[in-house]
């Protein structure tokens, strides 16, 4: 047998190892975070989003929720502001908060857009620059035994506008949601990424929400990589927080996945963005290669 016929074999075998996982996941909704140091890699993004393109194509429903942090401090830096952060989120005032709207709604989402539409797909930018899909309050920060802290115009999602959110699937079009949100007045408001797409996947019970990091998965130690925890459930997960395993910038990402599970979604991926194709290896394929949390 040729080389020729020997890969060609191959990837037809590739292509059937991925047949019951289309035919299970097709018409469901999965919700993917972009964000990190990922957003800044170029060619990585690329890749992820053709990886969208190829789950829409298929029948599945993603919805893609973005931050953009570097870009953000980049913009602040360029107008002269000094980045202010409380107990690591970003405090935003009115000045702030144009900027972090602008680079999110205006830059970051329609470049995403205009990816999907140059590789052929087809997506639509959900904001306040077009129809606007996030609803939210202010969030204050909790302090035990104390006053909640001002963060000025940060805040939390609390609603979405559903019937626009689903249209746009059914459309077959790839919803693409910037982390800013409108509160009751119109007002905006600076979300994290990580809880706001949290708050799509519950409010719509997803399949499937995907947190895209620029780390493998979790791990018991991250200086041993034979450490990563292919699977998890929620109890082991509340474990390693209350022992200090899960930490730092981990552990807002991994409450806001059980909550979403606790609401309906069956299963939370946490995968590395930088390995080409990942999304795709980890959804269609019978091993994954990140970590996988369920109730």
């Amino acid at each position: 047998m040729s080389q020729i016929f020997a890969e060609a074999i191959q990837k037809a075998d590739v292509l059937l190892e991925a047949l019951p996982w289309i035919r299970q996941f097709r018409g469901r909704h999965v919700v993917i975070k972009l964000g990190g140091s990922t957003m800044e890699e170029v060619q990585a993004v690329q890749h992820f989003l053709t990886d969208v393109i190829f789950m829409s194509s298929v029948g599945m429903r993603p919805i893609l929720v973005h931050g953009g942090g570097k870009a953000i401090n980049a913009a602040m830096a360029k107008a002269g502001i000094q980045p202010r952060f409380v107990q690591g989120r970003r405090y935003t005032d009115d000045e702030t908060l144009e900027i972090v709207a602008k680079v999110l709604a205006g830059d970051i989402c329609q470049g995403l857009v205009d990816e999907i539409l140059r590789q052929g797909g087809d997506a639509r930018g959900l904001n306040y620059l077009t129809m606007n899909c996030l609803k939210g309050k202010r969030l204050m920060l909790p302090v035990e035994g104390g006053e909640p802290i001002d963060l000025g115009r940060v805040g939390e999602v609390t609603d979405i506008d559903r019937d626009l959110l689903l249209m746009t699937c059914r459309a077959d079009q790839i919803p693409v949601l910037p982390s800013v949100a409108l509160d009751d007045e119109g007002g905006k408001l600076n979300v994290n990424a990580d809880t706001a797409a949290a708050a799509v996947a519950r409010l719509i019970q997803a399949e499937k929400l995907v947190f895209l990091s620029d780390v493998p998965g979790i791990f018991l130690d991250r200086k041993d990589p034979s450490t990563l925890q292919s699977h998890l459930n929620a109890a082991r997960c509340r474990e390693l927080i209350r022992d200090g395993i899960i930490d730092a910038g981990m552990v807002p990402k991994v409450e806001a996945a059980l909550e979403a599970l606790e609401a309906g979604v069956k299963k939370v991926h946490i995968i590395d963005a930088r390995i080409p194709h990942s999304v795709l290896l980890e959804i269609y394929s019978n091993q994954g290669i990140g970590t996988e949390i369920v109730l």
